[in-house]
């Protein structure tokens, strides 16, 4: 319709609400993956709305098209500057929400008290003959979770508004006789929220094989659904179709939602931007949409030198409880969050791996965690790879010194290995697109770190209370260059020292490597 691609997804829906044996719903995925879209289009279902499902899977069932009321909740927006701004925000959406969905709003009574009675006046609708009849309300909760997320720098108010919106969600606990249909969705799931411990019937499929892929793009979807956009953008990009498809595949599908379906799937929102502008190259789009402000409002740099995020082994599933907003886990907010995904899953030891998505979540993920380290803003932290790139070695080494002394400053020094200089600088390498090898083993010995890119190659060597000259006297004579010298890029090879006792990087040179 009007030159726009709509991908099918509603077979999953109809799992959903037709003949599945629960009819309360809890999905959990990062944002931009067609939570809201998805919704909506529950929303039309629960109205009656068939028109607007002409020709895809659902129309073809024997889903019945009967008309319910919806009370539609979109939490995302509400205002969390204080916690009087939030309680008028959520006042005010939810007596206009109340109200579209056709109940008569009592303003003597709190919005929860509210919430209740719609519940259990609209489950009772007249027919077409005037006859009352019992058919209960959907209830379609999206980003439950997004105020708390937003309020998670200050954790007593990130728990003063949890505490307000239980209020309102408790308020289904005693009435799941009057709903049809529960579907919330959210990017994590705050156990401590009274919805999962009122409705404990609540079915949460985040994980469950059977809705692995309901959001997002299979490599089949997108064939079936993209290919003249795809080849033109080929065709722009001067690649043979299959290398074209190969690359996009490392820039954007690596998505895994469930520990029993190896299916990855991408980001949809990624391919959207990335075909509607069909560039000479492909970009990391999903960080031009925002980021999740659960996620920024909680990192701190003393957790991120920790993680090791391109293969983290042996994640249980209690380390993906968030049911304390004081004690959150670093991986499992970053994996609720999608910079983290399922790369492996053992039955015998119930234990995962996860790792980094894609191309794309890599290089934003790395440009956050060197902005979170050095206590910068992101532009800084992309900036100071730009100047890695651009062979401007003064400013570059001038940014590189903020970077090694925010890591050593306060009550975390103790706390910061001295591996995690290593660890710190693979953020700058991969945010800005290197490939790079800590502890390359060579023929010769072990490179620091070994740094590729398609305009160079950079070779570290990293050294604790010695001089920059030692660095250089050991890759020249451990031959650490000779494995790139006939690929015809620039070759730089780079020294840095650093003090024990400070932990500040005090000295540092870069040379262009002279066979």
């Amino acid at each position: 319709m009007d030159g726009k691609i709509y991908v099918d997804k509603t077979e999953y829906i109809y799992r959903l609400i037709a003949h599945n044996s629960s009819k309360l719903f809890f999905m959990s995925r990062p944002r931009r993956f067609g939570k809201s879209l998805t919704v909506s289009a529950l929303k039309a279902l629960f109205s009656g709305r068939r028109e607007l499902f002409k020709g895809l899977y659902i129309d073809g069932t024997d889903w019945k098209w009967e008309k319910h009321p919806v009370i539609h909740f979109e939490f995302n927006d509400l205002e969390t500057t204080t916690l009087e701004s939030f309680e008028k925000s959520l006042a005010w959406h939810v007596e206009r929400k109340l109200s579209e969905a056709g109940y008569s709003y009592n303003k003597s009574i709190s919005p929860a008290d509210n919430f209740g009675k719609a519940i259990e006046t609209l489950a009772v609708q007249k027919d077409e003959k005037g006859n009352e009849v019992h058919r209960g309300v959907a209830i379609l909760i999206d980003e439950y979770d997004a105020p708390v997320g937003h309020a998670l720098g200050d954790i007593d108010f990130a728990e003063k508004i949890r505490d307000r919106l239980s209020v309102v969600y408790s308020q289904m606990k005693n009435r799941t006789g009057d709903i049809r249909f529960l579907f919330m969705t959210g990017v994590s799931k705050f156990t401590r929220l009274s919805v999962f411990s009122a409705l404990n019937n609540i079915v949460d499929v985040s994980q469950d094989s059977e809705y692995a892929t309901m959001f997002g793009y299979t490599e089949e979807e997108l064939s079936a659904n993209f290919e003249e956009h795809l080849r033109e953008h080929a065709r722009i990009m001067g690649k043979s179709y299959e290398d074209y498809r190969a690359e996009m595949k490392q820039w954007y599908n690596g998505f895994r939602f469930a520990p029993d379906d190896v299916t990855t799937v991408y980001n949809p929102i990624s391919v959207a931007l990335t075909l509607a502008k069909k560039k000479r190259g492909f970009k990391a789009t999903w960080a031009t949409t925002g980021r999740p402000s659960m996620l920024m409002n909680y990192l701190k740099r003393e957790d991120m030198l920790r993680i090791d995020v391109e293969r983290l082994r042996g994640v249980s599933d209690a380390e993906f409880d968030v049911a304390e907003l004081r004690y959150l886990r670093p991986v499992a907010m970053l994996f609720q969050a999608g910079y983290l995904t399922i790369k492996d899953y053992d039955p015998l030891t119930e234990s995962y791996t996860l790792g980094v998505p894609d191309e794309e979540v890599r290089r934003d993920l790395c440009t956050l965690m060197t902005g979170v380290v050095a206590n910068k803003d992101m532009q800084w932290a992309a900036s100071l790879g730009g100047k890695l790139l651009a062979e401007m070695w003064d400013d570059f080494f001038e940014g590189l010194q903020s970077l090694y002394a925010a890591m050593a400053y306060g009550s975390t020094e103790r706390r910061v290995h001295e591996n995690s200089y290593g660890r710190c600088l693979s953020f700058l390498l991969a945010s800005c697109g290197f490939r790079f090898r800590m502890e390359s083993v060579q023929s010769n010995g072990r490179a620091d770190v070994v740094a590729e890119h398609p305009a160079l190659v950079c070779i570290f060597e990293l050294k604790v209370d010695e001089p920059v000259d030692r660095a250089f006297a050991q890759i020249r004579e451990k031959k650490y260059a000779e494995p790139f010298l006939a690929d015809g890029r620039h070759i730089w090879l780079i020294g840095l020292s650093f003090d024990s006792k400070t932990r500040h990087l005090v000295d540092f040179a870069a040379e262009p490597f002279q066979p």
